[in-house]
């Protein structure tokens, strides 16, 4: 396992455009997100030992933004060759075990990674309600003891833009596992 920081985040940058399948059965692109609402769309995979640390907390935050109207999608850009525990099939049987609050898409071809700048799993990309990036940093500051999180900073980003104000550019970076690359 490679450990990968996320790179200081192009703030103000439009969300790219992407359609993607999801394990749901649907297909799922940026125009079914309207602007008007802060959008979170997040890096994982199934095998990631850091995803896996923070996974209950990925679902919570799910639900907890669910409850706020504010979307939340998970993309998986692994290489499912090299990491068969990511193929879709995989990802659908992760998602409906879990119950995932938000939709799970599979990106086979890396298209989308490469266009979001993702390098690793976890990897967050929250959107202002223009769908400009506000916010890539990580998601609490104790990725490893769900006990010791005294700080949830993606949640809190997210309530200062639905405030309509703007989230300090002063973030700290997510780590994880590099993506895996075809």
């Amino acid at each position: 396992m490679a450990l990968t920081f996320t790179p200081f985040p192009d703030l103000g940058n439009t969300c790219p455009d992407f359609s993607l399948p999801a394990v749901d059965g649907k297909t799922y692109a940026l125009k079914d997100f309207p602007k008007g609402s802060p959008l979170v769309v997040m890096f994982i995979c199934n095998h990631c030992p850091y995803v896996k640390a923070i996974e209950d907390r990925l679902i919570q935050l799910g639900l907890d933004l669910k409850k706020q109207n504010v979307p939340v999608i998970a993309i998986c850009s692994n290489d499912d060759k090299s990491h068969p525990e990511d193929s879709f099939e995989n990802l659908k049987k992760r998602a409906e075990e879990k119950a995932y609050p938000f939709p799970y898409l599979h990106d086979k071809s890396q298209e989308v990674a490469h266009k979001f700048g993702a390098v690793c799993t976890p990897d967050y990309f929250v959107y202002d309600k223009n769908h400009k990036l506000a916010y890539r940093g990580r998601l609490d500051d104790s990725w490893k003891d769900a006990s010791k999180v005294t700080k949830r900073e993606l949640y809190e980003a997210v309530q200062v833009l639905l405030k309509n104000e703007k989230v300090s550019e002063e973030q700290t970076a997510s780590m994880g596992c590099s993506i895996k690359w075809i």
